[in-house]
């Protein structure tokens, strides 16, 4: 019997849960509980009597759905939750086409391409078609076919649209409808799908096939669907035609945490879903268990400024809180140093760990300074969303083998494996292995496994070798389907020869790739061992299809956890932090300039502002630079229009005595910054007084100083280290870029 669980919801939470026949919208607001909902609401249906199996539950992360079903199992019990239909869109759709993918041509062990096998395929066609690889880049035109998939323009579509021509013509890329096509084409020839694939095939199987269609709606009598806002086209079509029969569709989302408009995401799907179905319930979880009242308050005040919302008023019972703290620095430099010398004294003050901090900037780029910053004071730091684990180059060697194993027909997992490690097949042979198979329009391996056929092009040594690696690789796909993934993968490790290769080797990154290689075995052994205990499939297929589908909040190892997080504020959303800094608070970085002439665009600016700020739990800090490098420049800047946003009472200026920045700045005239002012002033000076100079007393000086020296000219103290005697000054200085100065030698004089 399932225990009481409607105890532990309050009663906004439980009329979601109870309520489940008829679509439904759930707008739950920052920290107010919606994955509970969703389990609950989940486990409600099973304590009907609901089999598991009608059910489908759709999320953006196999972190969230492992950790719903998880729960679920503890409510329901485990044999029960096993069979129920939860994960991403694209694992569950991957799931679908591995079933009915045949009825378009493809076979069930079709490989899933990521972002990095596409750019390497596309890459291929542009050097195969001789064109500029400046005007075609290969990131640029991977979004554009990504865009037009996920808006389901297929390449025959998109070469007969005459405006995708016109607006390809404008950028110079005349031929883009050709690279699609070929794309296209040689996906399908390599029996592989991209991950926008798995989508816009889905939508193609339910227009084609109808009765599969009806199949799949008759199946799922309930759907639920997670972050409904950030749902694009194509997955909004989807949701749709699963429930148009049944109808009992509920969506949880919240439309001012619309922030992936750049990746297709469309926030009408929910501002509209009451028209889509005008028969629906409205729930409003507006209670937020994660923030202080200040913080809640303040981010309340902050959407207030959209138009274009479903209305909710969002509040806490948590204590009041601290105010959340404005940081004004000097420059871009003093600004980083202020962030982490704040994390190192609440750190050890708190008695906190480094992991209840997180930075949260608006661009990649900003993340340099408070990673030199935060090494400087030695404090451990992570970048979110930076390499992944499965990005780097061995990890990727042997994951090319495992699908090579599996399809045969993979023709970027042959490129990868083929020659590695070198067994004496060069690129000229390569070259020509993908020639001949574009003449005869077959597969790379139909070419290398029946080489004998054409031994016109390649001499008896180089057929030598492409017969043993054919041979390798048939040998590794005995047994593949009844072997466990773990046996299988420690014999292609060791088999393939990429081990004695990494041993072979003297330099300390190679003893990190072996160690690499060690750490995905052991994902591998994890994998099999929870597959079978859940009765799933445990081999190398299996595993290959779970972790093309992994997102960067899957891919979190023990050895990050008690680090700084540093991420962008998009790379932030589901997640939680005790201490959240945004830093770079400045109206030419945040908002982006790209958003100012778009009141569309500057509302998702401050989304994405609100999103960053309901990270926080106990405490929020806003930073900002007075002063900011760009192209080697130091500009003034402006603070964020965001900043004036948020009563002041709910704010703290530490730095100003508590009196708060300048709140006219968007009405004046610029006017130069103080330390402009000063960094002219000592110019000045050091040209009246070039003959006779002298330094002052290093005791005098402080971060954020002024300062004139002899040679280098006039700058600005960034940070001061060590005692005295030994005191060192980081100086950024106007003409001569940054220098570390032993001060009782500098002869520094303070403007």
């Amino acid at each position: 019997m399932i225990h009481n669980y409607l105890n532990d919801l309050n009663d906004a939470q439980q009329k979601a849960v109870i309520n489940t026949e008829g679509p439904a919208l759930v707008i739950a607001g920052a920290g107010a509980g919606k994955t509970r909902v969703l389990t609950y609401r989940i486990a409600h249906l099973l304590n009907k009597g609901v089999p598991a199996g009608k059910i489908l539950a759709l999320t953006f992360t196999n972190k969230a759905a492992g950790e719903m079903k998880g729960r679920i199992a503890g409510i329901a019990g485990p044999e029960i939750a096993r069979y129920l239909w939860m994960g991403t869109f694209h694992s569950i759709f991957a799931r679908i086409l591995r079933i009915e993918g045949e009825r378009q041509g493809y076979k069930p062990n079709y490989t899933i391409y990521d972002a990095s096998d596409s750019k390497s395929l596309i890459r291929s066609i542009i050097k195969e078609l001789n064109l500029d690889d400046n005007i075609y880049k290969p990131g640029a035109i991977a979004a554009r076919i990504s865009t037009a998939k996920n808006n389901l323009v297929t390449a025959s579509m998109y070469s007969a649209d005459h405006g995708m021509r016109e607006y390809d013509n404008a950028s110079r890329m005349h031929l883009m409808a050709d690279i699609y096509r070929i794309y296209a084409m040689r996906c399908f020839k390599a029996n592989a799908m991209d991950f926008d694939d798995l989508l816009m095939n889905t939508n193609i199987l339910f227009r084609d096939f109808p009765e599969v269609l009806a199949a799949y709606q008759d199946r799922f009598r309930y759907i639920l669907v997670d972050e409904y806002q950030d749902t694009n086209y194509s997955q909004y079509l989807i949701v749709k035609k699963l429930a148009a029969v049944h109808r009992n569709l509920c969506v949880v989302g919240d439309d001012a945490q619309s922030i992936y408009s750049f990746r297709g995401a469309r926030i009408e799907n929910i501002l509209e879903f009451r028209n889509d179905y005008t028969d629906y319930q409205l729930f409003k979880l507006e209670q937020n268990y994660r923030s202080t009242q200040t913080i809640v308050n303040a981010a309340n005040e902050i959407i207030a400024n959209n138009d274009g919302q479903i209305q909710k008023v969002v509040y806490s019972k948590n204590e009041p809180g601290e105010r959340i703290m404005v940081l004004q620095a000097l420059t871009d430099m003093e600004e980083g140093f202020n962030i982490a010398s704040d994390i190192f004294d609440k750190r050890f003050s708190q008695q906190l760990n480094w992991s209840d901090f997180a930075v949260l900037y608006r661009t990649n780029a900003q993340s340099r300074i408070f990673e030199e910053t935060l090494r400087r004071k030695n404090i451990p730091y992570k970048i979110y969303g930076g390499l992944s684990f499965y990005e780097r180059k061995e990890i990727k060697d042997i994951l090319a083998y495992f699908r090579m194993v599996i399809n045969h027909e993979d023709e970027e997992a042959l490129k990868r494996s083929i020659n590695y490690p070198k067994r004496g097949i060069g690129d000229t042979t390569v070259q020509k292995i993908f020639e001949l198979s574009a003449e005869l329009n077959i597969t790379p391996w139909s070419i290398i496994a029946e080489s004998g056929k054409y031994i016109e092009h390649f001499n008896a040594g180089t057929l030598k070798k492409l017969l043993g690696y054919v041979e390798m690789i048939n040998t590794f796909s005995l047994n593949c389907g009844t072997l466990d993934a773990f046996v299988k993968a420690k014999e292609i490790a060791f088999g393939s020869g990429i081990m004695k290769e990494l041993r072979d080797g003297k330099l300390p990154e190679e003893i990190s790739r072996i160690e690499n290689i060690e750490e995905l075995l052991n994902g591998i052994k994890i994998f099999t061992e929870g597959a079978e205990t859940n009765g799933e499939p445990s081999t190398l297929e299996a595993y290959l299809a779970n972790v093309a589908l992994l997102t960067d909040q899957d891919n979190e190892k023990d050895e990050d956890r008690d680090k700084v997080t540093l991420m962008t504020m998009h790379s932030a959303k589901g997640l939680e932090f005790k201490h959240v800094y945004i830093v770079g608070m400045e109206d030419t970085l945040f908002p982006s300039p790209l958003s100012a002439g778009s009141a569309r665009e500057l509302e998702e600016e401050r989304r994405l502002f609100y999103v960053a700020l309901t990270r926080a739990e106990k405490q929020a800090t806003l930073s900002y630079a007075l002063n900011r490098y760009k192209w080697g420049n130091l500009e003034r800047s402006n603070p964020s229009r965001f900043l004036h946003e948020i009563d002041k009472k709910f704010l703290n200026f530490p730095q100003t005595g508590g009196k708060p920045f300048r709140t006219s700045f968007l009405r004046e005239e610029p006017q130069p910054y103080p330390a402009r002012a000063r960094l002219k002033k000592a110019g000045n000076y050091l040209a009246q007084n070039s003959t006779s100079f002298s330094g002052s007393d290093p005791s005098e000086f402080s971060e954020g100083d002024a300062v004139l020296h002899d040679r280098f000219g006039n700058g600005l103290i960034v940070s001061i280290e060590g005692e005295p005697p030994n005191t060192t000054a980081s100086v950024e200085f106007e003409t001569n870029g940054r220098k570390k100065l032993l001060l009782r030698f500098a002869k520094l004089k303070k403007i």
